[in-house]
């Protein structure tokens, strides 16, 4: 939102030292834009009502893209298996758990909630964070996506940004947006909605189904590709999914009636 106030450049920020971003994986694009424009990194922190802030990034040192920091030392965060609660190997993704002292470990006077985001392993009572992320080798956590956005293909679980990172990397391809889309045989079809550059001639479907073949696991290529003019984004340029699996829905449940 300050990128694209109009009055930015008549304020003099040069006194500006520190910016921190919170609430949501900061978009690459816009730390990049911001960098270059203030000469200043936005630092990552990620936290929950719940757990309170759980990572930070570490002040005076470059933040890395798709990172959220180094977990507080007042936190133990685990990342595993969400069926099992078994922790993840090194370098596997798996749902966020959080626990300390500090915390809550319990929704007052609402059970079936608590039993829902709480599990107790061994001694310790965990919060569900509703999260995918990984370590890295210096211990950061990288975010991978939000519980909803796994979408479940043939048992497996397939993350809808990586998809997305795919298509966007094609050269004529500006905007995707992968959801899952119920099918009572495969759990969730894979669809891709996609927006291409103004210029961009003769590429469809086929050639982007293509392209994401050579580069993904064969269980992580969508079952079919859709073209549209823009895609929804919040004012920060955030992809606003939720709103494209809630139109697939809708249209689902219209055309089951139809058939009815």
């Amino acid at each position: 939102m300050i990128l694209e106030n109009e009055r930015l450049d008549r304020y003099k920020l040069s006194s500006l030292t520190y910016c921190i971003c919170g609430g949501d994986v900061l978009p690459f694009e816009i730390y990049k834009r911001w960098e270059e424009k203030f000469g200043v990194p936005i630092y990552q922190v990620y936290g929950s009502t719940e757990a309170g802030h759980v990572t930070y990034s570490r002040i005076g040192k470059e933040p890395k893209p798709g990172t959220i920091g180094l977990p507080l030392k007042s936190r133990e965060c685990m990342v595993a298996d969400p069926a099992t609660l078994a922790p993840a190997a090194p370098g596997e993704s798996g749902e966020l758990l959080v626990t300390s002292r500090y915390t809550l470990k319990e929704y007052w006077n609402k059970p079936e909630e608590t039993a829902k985001s709480y599990v107790q392993i061994g001694q310790k009572i965990f919060y569900r964070m509703g999260d995918f992320v990984s370590r890295d080798s210096d211990g950061e956590l990288i975010y991978l996506e939000r519980s909803a956005d796994i979408i479940k293909h043939k048992a497996y679980r397939v993350s809808a940004s990586e998809v997305e990172a795919v298509l966007q990397d094609h050269p004529t391809v500006i905007g995707a947006c992968v959801v899952g889309v119920p099918d009572e045989r495969v759990g969730e079809r894979i669809k891709a909605i996609v927006v291409l550059k103004e210029d961009a001639r003769g590429v469809g479907g086929a050639e982007l189904l293509k392209w994401c073949r050579e580069r993904l696991a064969s269980y992580k290529v969508p079952g079919y590709i859709e073209f549209r003019d823009m895609l929804p984004k919040s004012k920060v340029g955030k992809l606003l999914r939720r709103e494209i699996r809630d139109e697939e829905r809708r249209r689902m449940r219209k055309d089951t009636k139809s058939i009815g």
